[in-house]
């Protein structure tokens, strides 16, 4: 059964979730797993791949839009559209940057849900934790306090 980690930030920017949401993808890649960010939209997806390159100055996590030439070569890809493509091997966990839980959430290992302090992220997030929890998945909330 997928596993669901809810990361709760204390800031309320959108900057600062996508911020966050890199720390995130290159402490996974480190762990070795294979992950999709599953952004809300063209546009996210975009700057988190523009994000992922100069997030930190001494950090390298490849990554590769999906569908672009090189998203078979690496361990870690960002969409939008739909699930990942045929991806070999495929990825177990995937990172929801999308205000809704994509039907097909459950074919991951692991699904994290970030959270910040926006109202709006606030509420579509809440429905999400509920819907998770009413469907039977174990869910874990981390508070993060001091994220810099």
């Amino acid at each position: 059964m997928t596993k669901v980690d809810f990361y709760i930030l204390p800031d309320t920017t959108l900057e600062a979730r996508l911020d966050f949401a890199c720390r995130l993808t290159e402490t996974i890649a480190r762990k070795g797993y294979r992950l999709y960010l599953f952004a809300e939209d063209e546009r996210m997806a975009r700057e988190l791949d523009d994000r992922l390159w100069d997030f930190r100055p001494d950090a390298y996590v490849p990554h590769a839009l999906e569908g672009s030439d090189e998203a078979q070569g690496v361990a870690i890809t960002i969409g939008w559209q739909g699930p990942p493509a045929s991806l070999d091997p495929p990825p177990q966990a995937m990172l929801n940057l999308s205000p809704e839980i994509p039907e097909w959430f459950s074919r991951f290992e692991r699904v994290a849900e970030i959270i910040n302090q926006h109202q709006e992220v606030l509420s579509t997030k809440r429905e999400c934790w509920k819907t998770y929890k009413q469907r039977g998945y174990p869910v874990t909330p981390h508070h993060l306090n001091g994220q810099r």
